[in-house]
């Protein structure tokens, strides 16, 4: 991995190390399922449903979110759904504003990671 393709990695919070371990240190495939995420159709399905207003839907594409992150190491993007995901989990207690809020933090987050993928 060259020095440029580092750095723009690590300034998403990347911990190379792990998320390479996680990989067995195959640079392709994880390459190969990363250039992947943005046309991942999971974000769009938190965003319409979070503007509906359907917290099952939302807690399911959060979770789902969450779990692509986390594998592929994108700690801000991760954070952000795992937010979303907790504001969500409990039936008797979910709090959509609070979910609402997070969002920002999420697509901020999620821009973020697509325009790194763009320039690598």
């Amino acid at each position: 991995m060259d020095a440029r393709t580092k750095e723009l990695l690590e300034g998403l919070g990347v911990d190379l190390d792990t998320t390479m371990a996680r990989f067995l240190d195959n640079e392709e495939l994880y390459f190969k399922f990363l250039k992947q995420f943005p046309d991942d159709e999971t974000f769009g399905q938190l965003k319409d449903s979070l503007a509906a207003e359907n917290a099952d839907e939302a807690f399911r594409a959060a979770h789902t979110l969450k779990g692509v992150a986390g594998n592929l190491g994108l700690t801000h993007v991760f954070e952000a759904a795992s937010d979303i995901t907790e504001a969500l989990r409990h039936e008797e207690n979910r709090d959509m504003a609070k979910a609402l809020s997070f969002s920002t933090d999420l697509g901020k987050a999620y821009d973020e990671v697509v325009n790194v993928v763009k320039q690598i």
